[in-house]
């Protein structure tokens, strides 16, 4: 009675995505769409499929319920070099420490570095004004929780601020994710997860000052400009995924997931992962865009593919700790591509 409720309402989730359906019209007008950005290789070498099969602390960023599969400690470090060719790269540190039964808390950080640029004026338009550097960051803190053998829970907590020398906004944030999973080897997954819904984003700061003349006055006075506030990027996302077991330890998952994005076009994924035991790991994913609305105007720089790889090895011999080397590739065009490698520490 339990499975037959909880798979009706992960239906009815399901039906009511139709109700949160992309908006391109909208692309541009949300702030932080730097939280969209997957920083962890393993899960974006296969496009992000992987919503109701994604483990450890990489799903503090995909599907939070994910987390309560870690069994002790986590250390991750990733580093994406983003539009290879724009000088954009991100940075990620994350940990993760099971602190109950059933319980796994986790805490990371993604810091965008974009270089530095020429400040230009009305008057120096060419620069030669000195320069800039912007700056972004992600925090967040997450909890997963195990409820039963067959469904697990999580929400993460984040905060998001973005500066120059001269202006900053901040933003505050949830994820909350579900997974359940169901089969004689717990084979069969579904997940249900909803990112980025918080306060909107205002940006405050010197740089909203202007200097006008004041009427009759004979002199020039400085004023604050009001700033617009912008909404976040709200998106829901759905998955499936099936693992195919074989002797020898041999696995083969293929995955499906829809996104909902509230300023972006909806994306469907596919993805498949081949695996020997947990020493080795190869996935493709491919990200189709809802371009109904739009006769297909393209608005992403991503064409779709997706590959990554992953190879574990234990710290030493007959040790239980491991550690994990991950690379992903998501093409693009213009550019050359996202370079994403991971390096995870499991003790």
């Amino acid at each position: 009675m339990k499975k037959r409720s909880i798979i009706g309402a992960l239906a009815a989730v399901f039906m009511a995505s139709a109700l949160f359906a992309g908006n391109p019209q909208r692309v541009g007008s949300a702030a932080a769409f730097e939280l969209l950005i997957n920083p962890w290789a393993r899960s974006a070498g296969w496009g992000g499929s992987n919503i109701s099969a994604v483990r450890g602390l990489e799903s503090s960023y995909l599907n939070v319920a994910g987390l309560a599969f870690t069994s002790g400690t986590e250390v991750m470090f990733s580093n994406t070099q983003w539009l290879m060719g724009s000088d954009i790269s991100i940075n990620t540190v994350g940990l993760s420490q099971r602190v109950s039964d059933g319980g796994v808390l986790a805490l990371s950080l993604t810091s965008f570095d974009y270089g530095e640029w020429d400040i230009t004026t009305v008057n120096q338009p060419e620069g030669g004004v000195g320069t800039i550097a912007p700056s972004s960051i992600v925090l967040g803190v997450s909890y997963a929780q195990k409820f039963t053998n067959t469904i697990y829970g999580g929400v993460t907590i984040k905060v998001f601020n973005q500066s120059i020398n001269n202006l900053s906004g901040s933003a505050i944030m949830a994820d909350a994710g579900v997974q359940y999973i169901t089969g004689e080897d717990d084979h069969i997954k579904f997940g249900v997860t909803l990112k980025n819904v918080g306060s909107n984003l205002i940006f405050e700061g010197d740089g909203n000052a202007i200097t006008l003349p004041v009427p009759q006055g004979g002199y020039s006075q400085s004023y604050e400009q009001l700033s617009s506030s912008f909404e976040l990027p709200s998106q829901l996302s759905l998955g499936a995924s099936y693992d195919f077991l074989f002797t020898d330890g041999y696995r083969i998952t293929p995955a499906l997931s829809f996104q909902s994005n509230s300023f972006e076009k909806d994306v469907f994924t596919g993805g498949l992962e081949f695996a020997w035991k947990q020493f080795l790991m190869v996935r493709a994913g491919y990200a189709y865009f809802d371009n109904r609305v739009d006769d297909g105007q393209k608005t992403t720089a991503l064409t779709g593919m997706n590959y990554g790889m992953t190879f574990r090895a234990p710290l030493r011999k007959g040790s239980s700790s491991y550690f994990g080397l991950d690379y992903a590739y998501r093409a693009t065009n213009p550019f050359n591509g996202i370079h994403t490698l991971s390096v995870q520490f499991d003790l």
